[in-house]
């Protein structure tokens, strides 16, 4: 229930509560201050009372003129616990036996009621004076009216305080959390259609300056997740247009007249081949996508790599004597690393794939250990990458113009960085003299 009252309300409330704890401590440390101040002073003039009397229970005045008009009473209790005085004449006794056998031993100060209710109170100090008591008393009626008094103007200006100051808190929670509300509206006008958009900063540097950045920070990196996303579906898109319209065209043209068996063969087994790079570039897409999502399940094990290198180079063998070429394995015997077998040979697959489809001259498969990691490299003695195109050539879709020309997807090296990353790994391009040098490094340790 208290999670759906706006925060500004729970501020104000928490704020209330606060102040009304201080505003009831602060009446109570006024009103006990105030108290002691007047008992103190009351006490005060008794004891001046009581020097300028003692002496005096035989003959002379107990009490001056100043005494009398301020209602201060007297009495002498002679040895026997009878009052001896009184002034004025007709006063009761104003203690016990008890305390003023206590009297006789030293100053009392004690305070006790002559009649009904709380303004018949007197304050009273009974002092040795020789063998007798002399008895003092003063009224407590002004000072517990003042009190009183005080205790009502505490009431009234209490809750008074208390509401202006949770007014002024309520005041003070909107407008801390203003620039919060700014921002929430500028936040439901941001889409997809808004790029660039951001939400605004405030001047002072505190919580919300620092939220308000983190949102932008966030912001911009969604936006540029969704440009990216959106590059990503329009090359993905692009790429297979092109296989599609090949498969289709194919398929038109083996319908549109009667065909011979042989034209028919080579019309279906070039839609065999459109279909096989299609199911070759949707497999790449959707390997890319596992791993933008961090779910490029691994199952890993301890891999040779010389055996799987030799094993991809023998994949390899036939098409590169065709160009004339060859690919070598340099690779010490029982080189291993804990990799994901199937992932490894496809990342390798397209090392080799890419040196011998863009490179020129033997392709060359070997490793370096580099502290606690393990690269594996592919070499080949062509121009090596053009400059504008190694700075990206891990970006997805990359390809440079003579690429273009040779049907390549440009997904190939997307899937190495991938598959690197997964094992948490890293890949690099170096040159290489004539030629160029692709790599990509796995945690582990050669074993030789």
């Amino acid at each position: 229930m208290l999670k759906r009252i706006p925060i500004r309300w729970r501020l104000a409330a928490a704020f209330a509560v606060s102040m009304a704890a201080l505003l009831l401590a602060l009446g109570a440390f006024v009103y006990l201050r105030v108290e002691d101040a007047l008992r103190s002073s009351v006490d005060q003039a008794l004891r001046a009372q009581s020097a300028e009397s003692i002496g005096h229970g035989e003959e002379g005045s107990l009490l001056d003129a100043d005494a009398r008009e301020s209602g201060t009473i007297a009495q002498v209790v002679g040895p026997d616990g009878k009052v001896a005085r009184s002034d004025p004449a007709t006063l009761p006794a104003l203690l016990d036996s008890s305390a003023v056998a206590a009297a006789r031993r030293g100053p009392l100060l004690t305070t006790i009621s002559l009649g009904d209710g709380e303004l018949n109170r007197w304050r009273v100090l009974a002092v040795p004076d020789g063998e007798q008591v002399l008895v003092m008393a003063r009224p407590l009626r002004q000072t517990e009216e003042t009190l009183h008094r005080l205790f009502g103007g505490l009431i009234v200006a209490g809750p008074i305080g208390l509401l202006l100051a949770t007014l002024g808190g309520y005041l003070l929670a909107a407008a801390a959390l203003r620039p919060v509300e700014t921002m929430r509206r500028r936040a439901s006008a941001v889409s997809a259609t808004t790029p660039g958009a951001r939400l605004p900063v405030p001047p002072s540097r505190d919580e919300i300056r620092d939220l308000a950045e983190t949102l932008n920070e966030m912001l911009a990196r969604l936006e540029a997740a969704l440009e990216h996303e959106r590059r990503f579906v329009a090359d993905a898109s692009h790429e297979l247009r092109t296989p599609l319209a090949l498969l289709k065209a194919e398929l038109e043209l083996a319908l549109r007249r009667p065909r011979t068996a042989e034209e028919l063969r080579a019309a279906v087994g070039s839609a065999a081949e459109e279909t096989d790079r299609l199911v070759v570039l949707a497999e790449d897409l959707l390997l890319i996508a596992r791993s933008d999502q961090e779910a490029l399940g691994l199952r890993v094990e301890p891999v040779d790599l010389g055996a799987l290198a030799r094993s991809t180079a023998e994949r390899f063998a036939e098409r590169a004597s065709t160009d004339h070429r060859r690919v070598d394995v340099e690779i010490p015997p029982r080189t291993e690393v804990s990799a994901d077998r199937l992932r490894l040979e496809q990342a390798l697959r397209n090392l080799v794939d890419n040196a011998l489809g863009y490179g020129e001259g033997r392709v060359t498969i070997t490793t370096r250990d580099v502290g606690d990691a393990i690269e594996i490299h592919v070499l080949d003695e062509g121009e090596g990458f053009p400059p504008e195109v190694a700075a990206r050539a891990f970006e997805r879709f990359t390809r440079g113009d003579d690429a273009r020309t040779r049907g390549g997807s440009g997904l190939g090296l997307a899937i190495v960085e991938a598959v690197a990353q997964a094992h948490g790994g890293s890949v690099g391009i170096a040159p290489n003299g004539n030629g160029a040098d692709v790599w990509l490094s796995l945690p582990g340790h050669t074993i030789s």
